[in-house]
């Protein structure tokens, strides 16, 4: 069994240990490098949003609601396939593989609904594209997670959240300016662009190196060492890093997860850390969208409609004002999480959006009421709760979702771990978009946020029960945070977690 190099038995982090983390405080230029050139798959979830497309569909194609709901979740559920082929593609032939793949078959998709004639050919590339969104949205930060470091690992892995923020805000731009072309030319332009990032993309990925954790688990220790020399602040630092992660695959390899073992152990018969990790994972992904984000974003148009906002041009300009905010309040938050920690973040997130999904509920429901007069106070209350939830959304919730989700699980756990967490994630986003017509139909669109607001309040309790913090711990410590048999953290306040990072 190979030794943790400073630290002890359990993992608890020795001074020398520490310091051989913090290295001199430096950010690596080329891990960031490698970070945004696999988080720029991300772009292609982002740009993939329809929102403004999905008016022009519609008028084109004369589709009916429920073939517009379809379209819109039907990525989702793709994504599903794509994020579970994914784990294991990744496994066998490399991170950086498995992002040149997605992009590839995202690039198909595009090409599909850029060409596409009729719905059934726009719903088969909408589908292919899912396959491709599944597996970047697997990837992307798993690759990130482990070539940083503990104490950058929160910013470089929120950089995939940041280019998907960055790919919606492109998608609404090209809506609002392509939306004076003829309408058979123009929600054609809008989807087809998205193959140019993924060709961009393809170019990118043959500079980037394997991730060092998968070359160990290859056997090939040496270019491993390599890559870590380059992605680590300090000499010694990469040198404690591969130290640990060939403990993690001895571990492994001595249990023996492999192929079934793995789920098996992740599903079957896992460890009461696993168990716990596990129900951290998929919970926080299940409450990224149950509490609304994926109905804001997709369907802001209908929404600033509803309050009582009218016109083509101005309903697609409100919406680039989403995207704007989402994207800047995202760079806010890639900033804070490795200083602020991630819990403080997710909670205070939580707060917040409750707060304006109770407002906007409050704004849609006078706007409704006023009988087609709509009062001004009410429409700009729902343009600044939509504002200030997405803001709210982007500073915690969002970015951290996929920082914690790809840090906490074990090294022979993470691809599959992740993809069972990415595969609940596309779930949930697919039940939000392809029911929130019907949904707001049957309760009323404020009923449909108050609903949101309520599902929030229970997030907050789950996260503050069951997420305790992990910032500036090393990927191959997180298993005894969650054990509590170990000494690890307690769920509820993470003041272990912070007492053992500060050692």
């Amino acid at each position: 069994m190979h030794g943790r190099g400073a630290g002890n038995k359990d993992g608890e982090s020795t001074p020398a240990g520490a310091t051989a983390r913090r290295g001199d405080g430096k950010s690596c230029r080329y891990a960031l490098a490698c970070a945004i050139i696999a988080s720029t798959i991300s772009i292609l979830l982002g740009y993939g949003v329809m929102s403004g497309a999905m008016l022009f569909i519609k008028e084109d194609l004369k589709i009916t609601e429920v073939q517009v709901e379809v379209l819109a979740g039907i990525l989702n559920l793709c994504a599903m396939v794509g994020a579970a082929a994914g784990a294991r593609i990744s496994d066998w032939v490399g991170r950086r593989w498995t992002i040149m793949i997605a992009a590839v078959i995202f690039f198909l998709g595009a090409l599909l609904m850029g060409l596409a004639p009729r719905y059934a050919m726009l719903l088969a590339g909408r589908c292919v594209a899912g396959v491709g969104v599944g597996c970047a949205l697997m990837i992307a930060p798993v690759y990130a997670a482990e070539v940083s470091s503990p104490s950058s690992r929160g910013f470089l892995t929120s950089l995939p959240e940041v280019c998907i923020s960055l790919g919606i805000l492109l998608g609404y731009v090209a809506n609002y300016f392509l939306a004076g072309l003829p309408l058979i030319y123009g929600w054609r332009s809008m989807l087809g662009l998205a193959a140019v990032p993924s060709l961009m993309l393809v170019a990118g990925v043959l500079k980037m190196p394997e991730s060092p954790r998968w070359l160990v688990m290859q056997g090939r220790v040496d270019e491993a060492r390599d890559v870590l020399f380059k992605v680590s602040n300090t000499e010694e630092e990469a040198k404690l890093r591969l130290c640990e992660i060939e403990a993690a695959v001895a571990d492994a390899a001595a249990a023996g997860t492999r192929g079934e073992g793995v789920w098996k152990e992740l599903l079957v018969r896992p460890s009461p850390a696993v168990r716990r990790i596990l129900v951290a994972a998929v919970g926080i992904h299940f409450f990224e969208h149950a509490t609304g984000i994926e109905a804001v974003v997709l369907y802001t148009p209908r929404i600033l409609k509803k309050a009582g906002l009218q016109g083509r041009k101005p309903l697609l300009g409100a919406t680039m004002g989403v995207g704007a905010t989402k994207t800047c309040f995202i760079l806010v938050a890639t900033f804070l999480l490795d200083r602020v920690g991630r819990r403080p973040l997710l909670l205070t997130s939580l707060v917040g959006m409750i707060l304006a999904l109770s407002g906007l509920g409050f704004g849609l429901t006078a706007a409704e009421k006023s009988g087609g007069e709509f009062p001004t106070w009410a429409v700009a209350l729902c343009i600044a709760m939509i504002l200030t939830f997405v803001a709210s959304f982007s500073v915690g919730l969002g970015p951290i979702t996929w920082v914690y989700s790809s840090e906490i699980f074990p090294l022979r756990l993470r691809a599959q771990g992740v993809g069972l967490g990415v595969a609940v994630n596309r779930v949930m986003n697919a039940t939000v978009s392809m029911s929130f017509i019907s949904l707001y139909e049957a309760i009323t669109i404020g009923g449909a946020f108050f609903m949101f607001a309520g599902i929030g309040v229970v997030a907050w309790i789950f996260f503050y029960l069951m997420c305790p913090e992990t910032k500036g711990r090393s990927l191959e410590e997180m298993e005894q945070i969650f054990d509590k048999r170990r000494g690890g953290a307690g769920i509820s306040s993470g003041t272990d977690v912070e007492m053992g990072r500060k050692q």
